[in-house]
């Protein structure tokens, strides 16, 4: 049976955990609200399911856990973080407040990270952002995990992107976050631990040929979702973090990598505007205008209010952690 938890035992769990394999305080406060917050809206590939995953590139020596990112004022709208090593929920935070004074001082700011440890979801990056009236934009990219359409070989990460859009009203922000794989790697995974098949399309396996089989296709390659469009989303976001940042193509993520089942070495963007400033005080009223039609167009919902409807459940009922990961998970925050 699953157990039932707590958001605070949650959190709990993940900080031991974390200070456990020798994780700032600084960092580990991070990392697991980030944590908490995937489990909050019902993610669970991005909850506690990667908390092995950070505590082995400790162990491995791949990441610092003590590392302080380094924040640089590059230029009026422009921020750039070295991660140092360490991991990405910290040098994101860090250089956060810095973009989105920027964005609002100048209308639209920049950031690029790079030398950063990730594999968390992209929405509690950019959430804080449409929370203060700032329409925002994040692209990641991760170890070389998926082929370009029309190749049989690795060459992006999975690369997803997530975009927030402020409301009005007291309302939380629309935020979208997806891969540019055909499938998430942290669902992949879920549904290999799990036994569950996959829908065709999301890769190949390691005699490159088309498989639903997700062990198979995590020992092949992924593919991207509509061929070469979703390809070319992943190249431009190769572009917009590795690039940009002068940090870490996927190709280069994965020489780098330690084999260990923790996080890649990347590079992260992130675009805050100011939407009032360039379109005006009428912003948010044509925004929801917008929503309406779209939410009396059939069954079409908003992208993100299963998460918000989840987080409203969460946050009342708890959340439910498979037996086998909060065995691990308990061993790990040295709760036996």
């Amino acid at each position: 049976m699953p157990a039932a938890i707590s958001l605070e035992e949650c959190r709990a769990l993940a900080f031991e955990a974390l200070s456990n394999a020798g994780v700032s305080r600084a960092n580990a406060d991070a990392m697991a609200d980030h944590i908490t917050r995937a489990e909050a809206d019902a993610c669970k590939s991005h909850g506690l399911f990667r908390l092995p995953g950070y505590v082995a590139s400790v162990k491995s020596g791949a990441a610092d856990p003590g590392a302080e990112p380094d924040v640089v004022d590059m230029a009026p709208g422009l921020v750039s973080v070295d991660g140092r090593r360490g991991f990405a929920p910290l040098a994101i935070a860090r250089g956060r407040t810095l973009l989105a004074e920027k964005a609002r001082s100048q209308g639209v700011a920049c950031m690029a990270i790079r030398n950063a440890f990730n594999f968390a979801a992209l929405w509690p990056d950019i959430e804080p952002l449409a929370e203060q009236g700032l329409v925002a934009f994040t692209f990641v990219n991760s170890r070389s995990f998926m082929a370009p359409a029309g190749g049989t070989e690795a060459l992006f990460g999975t690369n997803p992107m997530a975009f927030a859009c402020p409301r009005g009203a007291g309302r939380a922000p629309m935020i979208f976050d997806q891969a540019s794989a055909a499938t998430a790697r942290g669902e992949l995974q879920i549904a290999a631990r799990d036994g569950h098949a996959v829908a065709p399309g999301a890769g190949l396996g390691p005699d490159g040929k088309p498989t639903t089989d997700p062990a198979e296709i995590l020992k092949g390659v992924q593919l991207p979702f509509g061929g070469y469009k979703g390809s070319s989303i992943a190249l431009m976001v190769e572009l917009m973090t590795g690039g940009l940042s002068g940090g870490n193509f996927g190709h280069e993520s994965a020489a780098d990598y330690k084999h260990d089942g923790g996080p890649s070495n990347v590079a992260q963007s992130f675009i805050a505007i100011d939407p009032v400033r360039l379109a005006g005080p009428g912003f948010p009223a044509h925004v929801e205008e917008l929503f309406e039609r779209l939410l009396s167009n059939g069954e079409a919902r908003l992208p993100g209010d299963r998460r918000l409807a989840a987080r409203a459940r969460t946050g009342e009922e708890g959340i439910t952690v498979e037996d086998t990961l909060y065995a691990t998970v308990r061993e790990l925050a040295g709760r036996t």
